[in-house]
């Protein structure tokens, strides 16, 4: 909760427009930004209870600032329901910011070349950008040379939606309302919501609140999603099979999209499913550095982006997204990249209480590498 004040929020907001400029202008095709803010303050654990490194003392773990805290204390690992009301005042103030700066005019195209982070602009990422801001703006020009109107809003405003997992079902039931003209159920802490890898059983609590709300919904598909578990998913979450409703996000790992994604795709198919893939190659390329920070590796995460493209290419399905951990600031808690972050290089700006994101240079440098291969055909 601490790191999500408004200089942090307007960075990585920043950021993941200046990225969605970079795709639009590869592939000529409308980009939807979704940014996982607004929201995001649990996180699922592997086990209930962590021990200190002397292993004498035994706590509950971590969950995300909305249960409990970092510190290894008593007092800081005791959950604690007003965090989740101080989670929703955080969001809220999010959210409202984000409104202002997609609709304010913060993005307008006509002012293209101002879209860059301070601490980017003279990097090669940045001085990548501003070949693309040159052309974006020259377009422009020769548009108002022709007589052609661009005082249209959708070159001075952008559409921007948050999401999040629905992880912590009190918080998200407390914020679901009933739409009075239709009857219908929306969760309203998130446009699109998603149900993550450790919570989709069929039978789940999760799957069941899922179900009742008409959000677009992400399902995360890890390698042991079996497919008769994801057309159970399927059968419901989306009983009507309506397009948009459904964006299956894979999460395999770098190497393993050969093996896991095709079994997928031929289910899908098979049962004449309307889905979107999306691909999330940050969470299985998660690894303990020698120094023993957890991070994950520049390398790894292109490769598995390269793989998925590669893979819906092969099967004649159409690749719709990707999902980045990222932030605005210049933090060093991946590795690899243009500047080659190492493992030594971890300790100087590692600041996540959570999983380790890609810092600006990384994202942007990632971007444009996925640029390149969808605009080569892959």
């Amino acid at each position: 909760l601490k790191n999500m004040g408004g200089r942090n929020v307007q960075d990585t907001f920043t950021l993941l427009v200046q990225m969605s400029i970079l795709m639009m202008y590869a592939i000529k095709k409308p980009v939807v930004k979704i940014g996982r803010m607004a929201g995001q303050f649990a996180k699922p654990r592997s086990s209930p209870f962590e021990k200190a490194k002397n292993q004498e003392l035994e706590l509950p773990s971590y969950r995300g600032d909305m249960i409990n805290g970092p510190s290894f204390t008593v007092e800081d690992r005791t959950p604690d329901p007003e965090r989740m009301y101080q989670a929703f005042i955080q969001s809220t103030s999010t959210i409202n910011l984000l409104r202002t700066l997609a609709s304010g005019g913060y993005l307008d195209l006509h002012r293209v070349h101002d879209i860059n982070l301070r601490f980017v602009e003279s990097t090669p990422q940045g001085n990548r950008f501003r070949e693309f801001a040159n052309s974006i703006s020259s377009a422009i020009a020769f548009m108002e040379s022709c007589g052609l109107l661009t005082d249209s809003p959708m070159l001075r405003e952008a559409e921007f939606y948050v999401s999040h997992e629905a992880l912590l079902l009190p918080y998200e039931e407390a914020l679901t309302r009933i739409d009075p003209q239709t009857g219908k159920a929306y969760a309203t802490s998130g446009h699109f919501i998603w149900l993550g890898d450790r919570t989709r059983q069929p039978e789940g609590a999760h799957v069941e609140f899922l179900r009742g709300i008409c959000n677009p919904i992400g399902i995360k598909c890890g390698p042991s999603l079996s497919a008769d578990d994801l057309l159970q998913l399927l059968d419901i979450l989306n009983p009507r099979n309506e397009a948009g409703r459904i964006t299956l996000i894979s999460r395999v790992g770098a190497g393993k999209v050969a093996e896991h994604l095709p079994r997928m795709i031929e289910t899908v198919r098979r049962e004449g499913r309307d889905v979107v893939w999306s691909c999330d190659p940050m969470h299985a390329n998660t690894e303990t550095s020698e120094s023993g920070f957890k991070t994950r590796n520049f390398e790894n995460i292109l490769s598995e982006v390269r793989e998925f493209l590669l893979m819906h290419m092969e099967m004649g399905t159409i690749p719709g997204g990707v999902h980045f951990e990222m932030t605005g600031q210049n933090v060093t808690e991946c590795v690899g990249g243009m500047y080659k972050v190492s493992d030594s290089d971890l300790p100087d700006r590692y600041e996540t209480q959570c999983d380790p994101r890609l810092n600006a240079s990384q994202s942007l440098e990632l971007a444009f590498l996925v640029s390149e291969m969808l605009q080569k055909g892959f």
